[in-house]
């Protein structure tokens, strides 16, 4: 009996059957923004729906990727605390409001995506001419508590201005990145801070002005759970030197890199963007693996400025590299 056994396994495995298990894949959760500046995992994701995954060639054929999509860096953090997400692109402000929130046990920092890409911008025509000129005035940033409105609280800070998360000298509105057209084309608000490629619709469709750009700055992070990468670190290693290639091929090839991108964010958003708009936000900003201990510690100073970073603000175990 034993050996009619053995020869019907043989003959499965001959014959190419499935065993059970054989198929077994490990699923990695990967978020990102439909966003100019999230454009790795933009264009990960487009090619993911191709078929032709950059992820998955280099993580080998028993990692499948899932895609989810956030308009916003809270959400996103929200959703690895809950433990439906393993990795995300996101900016620095909420990565760092959750690190701080979980006192530095639920998330790292792998490797970075981009920098810059961000502005304040005015109405050409209006009455702000220098800082002090913001007294009084409304500024739309994308989310309270984003990377933008914390750098904008910050900032009016430094120029001496009191603002509050409900008012102050200077009324921060956080605004939706695609509803701030309107309200700045109808005056709701005589100021926007906020990233591309929202600042060139801005300048493009409402004549907006840059007053401020801001290139200082950690724009884009990749992030991942403390539980996914001790669970899978040798994963986690293969992911990093898989972005850091993808970032080098986005650099090598804009013009590629931003066909593939547009086409994507119509596929997630189901609007178009401009291949000049998309082009003329491209040069604003610098995609990089690159992470600043500089940049790290302005970011942590503009978040106590901001009145959102209170505590221990420890960054100590908020890189790792797999």
């Amino acid at each position: 009996m034993k050996n009619v056994c053995w020869q019907i396994l043989l003959g499965l495995i001959a014959s190419g059957a499935p065993m059970v298990g054989a198929q077994t894949k490990t699923v990695v959760r990967f978020g990102h923004f439909p966003n100019v500046t999230h454009a790795q995992g933009v264009i990960a994701h487009a090619l993911t729906r191709q078929g032709k995954g950059w992820f998955e060639e280099r993580l080998g054929p028993n990692i499948q990727i899932q895609w989810f999509t956030y308009n916003a860096g809270p959400s996103a953090m929200e959703a690895i605390f809950a433990g439906s997400l393993d990795l995300t692109y996101v900016g620095q402000g909420p990565a760092l409001n959750a690190h701080f929130k979980s006192n530095g046990e639920e998330i790292r920092i792998l490797a970075g995506a981009a920098n810059a890409g961000a502005a304040l911008v005015i109405k050409p025509d209006g009455p702000i001419k220098t800082a002090s000129d913001f007294h009084g005035k409304k500024i739309a940033t994308p989310q309270l508590g984003n990377t933008q409105d914390i750098s904008c609280r910050a900032w009016l800070k430094a120029q001496g201005f009191k603002v509050t998360q409900t008012g102050g000298d200077v009324i921060v509105l956080p605004t939706a990145n695609p509803d701030q057209l309107g309200l700045f084309q109808s005056g709701g608000v005589d100021a926007v801070w906020t990233v591309e490629p929202w600042v060139t619709r801005l300048e493009r469709e409402a004549r907006a002005k840059v007053f401020l750009e801001d290139k200082n700055i950690i724009t884009t992070w990749l992030a991942c759970s403390v539980k996914f990468l001790n669970a899978h670190r040798d994963l986690a290693k293969k992911i990093v030197a898989a972005n850091k290639e993808l970032t080098d091929w986005i650099q090598a090839h804009p013009d590629e890199a931003q066909k593939m991108l547009i086409a994507e964010l119509k596929e997630e958003t189901k609007a178009d963007f401009a291949p000049e708009a998309v082009a003329q936000a491209w040069k604003r900003i610098k995609f990089t693996t690159d992470v600043s201990p500089e940049l790290i510690a302005k970011a942590v100073e503009d978040g106590k400025d901001a009145g959102f970073l209170k505590g221990s603000t420890d960054t100590s175990k908020l890189l790792e590299s797999p």
